[in-house]
């Protein structure tokens, strides 16, 4: 590996302040200390790039060793030889310590999952978006030493290697995606316990369970020892990745000059010979201890997906209480240690996709999520004060990462969330917001206890579980849009004339909407279960080849079971299906009704017709779509019971369906940035969409379709009963001049109470002007740290492509409440 690469000058210049009036305040740099202002800068101004350091540790420990012991005990033994070997990093003025690569913005990768070609590093260190760099001896050293290793030998291979032509043609047809044919499964979210017990804590527990192993009886008793076995090395391994930081303050600590840094760097030492191995005593060594078990996770195997400290205000708070009594601990002191903690997140992009998924701009948001406020296990207002400093410190720092939200339950105060909304009137997409009472109800529904369910929440983007003692699974995305398409052709997908699903018969011979709507539910099944067959099938590789110890070991009840978190092992094993586009399956079955089977204004071979050829000489056919047809999102029972059948249906087809791990299928409604995806590989849709157009986000209406104001939308929205899915999203754009006073920030409180008392999931604000971002467009270097909501996270606008600008920019801009 090039060591020079560590620390090179970017080529490009590095994202610095614009003058953009909405974003980051000359106020907000007077409440950062100089500490935070230093470590802010370096943050944000580091361009990402990728290493190849892990893969070069892994691979030639599997060289010598694989086939020498039992893989759980192997993906073990490599992860402590990671943290043995990785190069780590101790920065100026640092207080937590710690970074998955060996410099900030420094990205590994994990060849066993999916191993870059020469050319996917070419692609990522020459993309004009969201660039990865990495020298050309990295390159060369990576195709020599990682690649023909791990040829055949891929997680992405043995996918791909065996699964039926039916899903090929789906799958390419883009009626579904497959999130682990490019990362690790599940968004993975921590409890309280680590707070409570060190790492040498569990290895007691796993020792217990060791003893009480039956090799009469049990048939899986070999197995359970292999388990708990890699368990307890993943605990060491963690331990010896601390005491090395440890080691490295003590050595700079021997060179410092000045005596502030030289206490502090005595401090970290102590803090790191702690904790992992024993639990934290106080404010600094819980939150260092939560992000040393952060990167452990992330370090083992997680390519790319989400670990998430779940309420951490709710985590920290016996341990602000007892500093700030104590004397031990100010609160100007609380605020500097979380604000590092904050930049240590940013540090850390999400690992790059490879294939063609590479050549696109993703994200380098790796969808950490802070959950703020919401209820505690015995069901009261988990409101403290950690919370309002969280608050604080998304509003000062406005970086990319972590992302945040509030968990508003009826009990939580009108002051706290008074104050969330005026965090989003800074317009940077945070935080967005959760509504406790309806997805304690959702977890309750799928077989959590009830105060499991309390302390569950969300995940990543709006998919909630049981935090710390649940694998939820996410699979990929349902392009639903995309069934009916396939449907009205008779199971070919227009796109590309190739046979995609099943024939249901041609539409312009249906005599009824519900003989349309039946063929739809066919499709829609068929394609379901080759997406759950598959999606089973990858569940039983990741269990067998791809262990995940430490993970393991931080969920309940993976000890006590002698099994994997990927292999049964957590108390709860949840698969969710994610699907995409009710607004535009809503709006274009609403069309075919009204316009063929009721008024009779076109025929089926009309519509079809212009649909095919994407409207072209069909504009006034298309405006009386657009103009004369009942669109959900208005509170227009017409439009809305349709959404309400196709949902319930959509529930019918995946909900239950048996997992491989003994539990079921459920349903969430997200999209991320899929919808962009999932618009591209179709054709025009009856509800006037265009080719190539994005579809629907979310439960959000289509795009402009919602001309009633927000209150129609969420009046619409909770005719569905958002309780039976794992997640609803729902996105809304204000004009920021309907936020100047304290008195639009009630309206705003009142208008997110109004949504949750009536039943909603979540709901997400961006809070900028048309305008503003076609002048981002027109001129990025003005508007370098603009913010906005892209999904279930937030994103720079100008590290956004153009589909993804657009889409948001076509977002209805509400101009009242």
């Amino acid at each position: 590996m090039n060591s020079n690469n560590l620390h090179k000058t970017p080529e490009r210049a590095p994202r610095s302040e614009s003058n953009y009036s909405n974003t980051h305040s000359s106020d907000s740099h007077e409440r950062m200390t100089e500490r935070i202002q230093n470590l802010r800068k370096i943050s944000v101004g580091t361009e990402a790039s990728l290493d190849i350091e892990r893969a070069l540790i892994e691979t030639a420990f599997y060289k010598e060793n694989n086939g020498k012991y039992s893989i759980p005990m192997m993906r073990a033994l490599t992860f402590m030889e990671i943290c043995k070997k990785k190069t780590i990093y101790l920065g100026e003025g640092e207080l937590i310590v710690g970074e998955r690569g060996p410099s900030p913005k420094c990205v590994p990768t994990f060849p066993e999952l999916t191993c870059h070609s020469v050319d996917d590093l070419n692609v990522l260190n020459t993309r004009d978006l969201q660039r990865y760099t990495i020298s050309q001896e990295d390159i060369d050293t990576y195709a020599r030493e990682v690649i023909p290793y791990w040829e055949g030998r891929t997680m992405r291979e043995r996918i791909f290697n065996y699964v039926p032509q039916e899903w090929s043609a789906a799958y390419e047809a883009g009626l579904f995606t497959e999130f682990m044919e490019q990362r690790a499964p599940g968004h993975t979210t921590l409890d309280g316990k680590i707070y409570k017990k060190g790492l040498l804590d569990f290895k007691k527990d796993i020792q217990a369970h060791i003893d009480r192993l039956d090799f009469m009886n049990d048939d899986e008793a070999t197995d359970k020892l292999e388990e708990l076995k890699a368990m307890a090395v993943s605990c060491d391994a963690a331990i010896v990745f601390a005491e090395r930081h440890a080691d490295l303050a003590e050595e700079q600590a021997k060179t410092e000059k000045d005596p502030q840094r030289l206490t502090e760097l005595k401090k970290i030492a102590e803090v790191c010979r702690w904790i992992p191995a024993h639990a934290p005593r106080n404010f600094h060594e819980a939150i260092q201890m939560y992000w040393f078990m952060h990167l452990g996770t992330i370090t083992e195997l997680n390519g790319w997906d989400a670990m998430n400290p779940g309420h951490f205000d709710q985590h920290l708070e016996p341990f602000y209480n007892k500093g700030i009594e104590s004397g031990d601990l100010s609160r100007e002191e609380a605020k500097e240690l979380l604000s590092c903690f904050w930049i240590k997140v940013n540090n850390h992009p999400a690992p790059p996709k490879v294939g063609i998924t590479a050549r696109e701009s993703g994200t380098y948001n790796d969808f950490t999520n802070i959950n703020i406020g919401g209820v505690r296990r015995d069901g009261s207002d988990g409101v403290s004060e950690v919370s309002y400093l969280l608050l604080e410190i998304i509003e000062d720092l406005h970086i990319l990462q972590p992302g945040s939200s509030i968990h508003v339950s009826s009990r939580t105060p009108d002051r706290f969330l008074k104050e969330g909304c005026k965090v989003i009137r800074q317009g940077h997409g945070y935080p967005s917001v959760f509504n406790p009472d309806v997805y304690v109800m959702e977890l309750l529904r799928q077989g959590k206890s009830l105060e499991d369910a309390r302390e569950g929440g969300c995940s990543g983007c709006i998919e909630v579980g049981a935090f710390g003692k649940e694998a939820y699974v996410l699979t990929g995305y349902l392009n639903v849009p995309k069934v009916l398409e396939v449907t009205l052709n008779n199971g070919i997908n227009p796109v590309t004339g190739k046979m995609a699903g099943i024939q249901t018969g041609d539409p312009r011979n249906f005599k009824s909407f519900e003989e349309l709507y039946e063929a739809f539910l066919k499709q829609l099944n068929f394609v379901v279960d080759q997406k759950v067959r598959v999606s089973n099938y990858i569940d039983r590789m990741f269990a067998k080849y791809a262990p995940a110890p430490l993970l393991s070991v931080l969920t309940d009840d993976c000890i006590a079971r002698g099994r994997d978190y990927y292999n049964a092992g957590p108390r709860y094993n949840t698969n969710y299906i994610q699907c995409t586009g009710l607004g535009t399956i809503t709006d274009s079955l609403a069309t075919l009704k009204k316009h063929v089977f009721e008024s009779k204004d076109f025929t089926m071979d009309s519509i079809l017709g212009a649909v095919a050829k994407n409207f072209d000489g069909e504009e006034i056919l298309r405006q009386t779509i657009l103009n004369k047809t009942p669109f959900f999102g208005n509170d227009d029972e017409y439009a809305d019971s349709i959404a309400v059948r196709v949902y319930n249906d959509l529930l019918e087809a995946i909900d239950g369906k048996p997992n491989t791990k003994g539990e079921t299928y459920h349903l969430n409604m997200l999209s991320t940035t899929c919808h962009v995806y999932f618009g591209k590989v179709m054709g025009a849709t009856p509800n006037g969409r265009l080719a190539g157009k994005s579809i629907s986000d979310g439960t959000s209406p289509s795009h402009g379709s919602d001309v009633n104001g927000p209150s129609a939308v969420i009046r619409s929205l909770t005719k569905i009963d958002q309780t039976k899915s794992g997640g609803t999203l729902l996105n809304q754009r204000f004009l920021p001049s309907l936020l100047k006073r304290d008195e639009d920030i009630n309206k705003l409180s009142k208008l997110i109470r109004s949504y949750f008392s009536l039943g909603g999931h979540h709901i997400q604000f961006n809070i900028v002007d048309s305008a503003t971002l076609l002048a981002a467009q027109a001129c990025p270097e003005d508007y370098k740290d603009l913010l906005v909501r892209m999904a279930g996270y937030s994103d720079y606008f100008n590290d956004m492509n153009a589909d993804l600008q657009q889409e948001v920019i076509d977002r209805t801009e509400n101009e009242s409440f």
